[in-house]
């Protein structure tokens, strides 16, 4: 196999039967040291136990399929590597989530961040993956993940501020405070998106199950003993009182999820006008025909519920022409659905005459066409937020399964708006061939960097924690560098 040099969001599939994953750095005077980690996670993005969590303290997994192997130090550069037995695995584990804490200052003080996959048994080189960083105390560079009985490596590159503790909690450990010490008023811990928040405390008659509880090192000092987390705070919003009770329930736990999410990332209490764009090009018609882009939605409404004062969401839906879509409100979420997540019938025409049975407020897909023309819509979003300015900084959540190829346009549109108050979100939904999108990281000449990335192979399968962590990430250090620039 050919060693592939990834962007962030990349994924590959893996051949090899064992793998090494090697985690390297640079670090000069007054630099922290780095430790690798790796969790085993079941479908659900969850640790079963303790001992599903593997690192220095605890090296080597009960079924010896994942194993600590431990530091080298050459020429001024040193590695921290994970041994993977891919084959060895049980059937129960989907994931192996591949991170890292920075002990004694952040990653950002490390030079040569980088990941790299090796076949345990040729030793060869198979992807590398060359990482940035800046405040976080921990990071996720990548995940091996099993989809249709094949193992595929994904290029994560995942910070977060709140260390070793934020890592574990996102996976079900969570890192009580020595005892004597001042609890956090929060826990950064994930709620599964189909399991109630705990309350607390517990009400007699229904006592809370014990979680997974592993004793995981602080940064400095002895190992603390573990606990569950406190619930989340979610907004509530008008209307949302309306929506069917199992609607309602799931947008509860997601906002709850979302605050969560923001707390890690240190932007508790943001508020933003949320912005959703939807590929509508005809490739992406089996992923609303099966749902998807419905699901998608739903879950992206509890964004802006959570983000946005009033909850109401601004949609646009694209392909050769973008067409702006009603507002979103949560209270009228089912409707909305029913009427706007749709392909409808397509062709390489234009039709002066509306399709046939159209309700009041949608769109004519044929109109939109099927091409990739992403440039149009972002120029279209741009001057509505220009046209509309908002007190609140905006974050869009742009949706498209790949086949970008107007990478000239687009990336003079993405230059020119870096001095606007927008962060453009970009996730995709499993093809390929996102071009200038998932490059936008690392193209220098611009002060701030406005633009996210990443891609899934299924998104119905990503836990909504996983999802929002992943879609808040960068959001957070954004608007600090924005503010302190005066973008916002």
């Amino acid at each position: 196999m050919t060693a592939t040099s990834m962007a962030k969001g990349g994924n590959l599939p893996v051949a090899a039967t064992a793998v090494q994953v090697e985690l390297g750095w640079s670090g000069g005077l007054g630099a922290p040291d780095a430790d690798a980690s790796a969790l085993l996670l079941r479908a659900d993005g969850r640790v079963r136990d303790d001992g599903d969590f593997v690192f220095y303290n605890q090296p080597q997994h009960a079924s010896g399929a994942v194993r600590h192997l431990g530091k080298q130090r050459a020429g001024g550069g040193t590695t921290d590597t994970v041994g993977v037995d891919l084959g060895a695995l049980e059937p129960e584990i989907e994931r192996v989530v591949l991170g890292a804490s920075a002990d004694g200052g952040t990653f950002g003080q490390l030079s040569g961040l980088r990941l790299r996959l090796l076949d345990a048994g040729t030793g060869e080189q198979l992807a590398l993956f060359e990482m940035e960083a800046t405040t976080e105390t921990a990071f996720i560079g990548g995940e091996l993940y099993r989809r249709a009985g094949q193992w595929k490596f994904r290029a994560v590159g995942q910070g977060y501020a709140s260390g070793l503790a934020g890592l574990a909690t996102d996976f079900g450990i969570s890192v009580d405070e020595e005892a004597g010490a001042t609890a956090p008023t929060a826990s950064s811990a994930a709620t599964p998106a189909a399991t109630p928040a705990p309350t607390f405390p517990p009400a007699p008659a229904a006592p809370t199950p014990t979680p997974a509880v592993a004793s995981v090192p602080a940064q400095t000092g002895p190992p603390t003993p573990l606990r569950p987390p406190a619930a989340a705070s979610p907004r509530l919003v008008k209307g949302e009182e309306h929506l069917p009770v199992d609607m309602l329930k799931r947008l509860s736990l997601r906002k709850e999820q979302i605050a969560v999410s923001l707390r890690k990332h240190g932007a508790d209490g943001v508020t933003a006008r949320v912005i959703l764009v939807l590929d509508a090009s005809g490739s992406m018609s089996f992923l609303y025909s099966k749902g998807v882009v419905a699901d998608v939605v739903e879950r992206m409404a509890a964004v802006a519920a959570q983000l946005d004062d009033d909850g109401e969401m601004q949609a646009w839906t694209f392909a050769s022409n973008p067409a702006r879509l009603p507002d979103l409100s949560p209270g009228d979420l089912p409707e909305w659905l029913r009427r706007h997540v749709r392909v409808g019938e397509l062709t390489l025409f234009r039709r002066k005459k509306p399709q046939k049975g159209l309700l009041p407020g949608q769109v004519d897909m044929r109109a939109v066409g099927i091409q990739n023309e992403e440039q149009k819509v972002i120029a279209e979003v741009r001057a509505y937020v220009r046209e509309h300015p908002a007190a609140a900084p905006t974050l869009v959540l742009f949706f498209s399964d790949g086949g970008v190829y107007r990478n000239k346009e687009i990336e003079t549109e993405l230059r020119a708006a870096v001095d606007e108050p927008v962060f453009w979100q970009f996730v995709g939904l499993g093809r390929s061939n996102y071009g200038v999108l998932e490059r936008f990281d690392t193209l220098p000449g611009r002060r701030v960097d406005n633009v996210g990335f990443f891609a899934v192979d299924d998104i119905s399968r990503v836990p909504d924690a996983e999802l929002y962590d992943r879609l808040l990430s960068e959001f957070p250090s954004w608007i600090r560098e924005a503010r302190r620039l005066n973008i916002i």
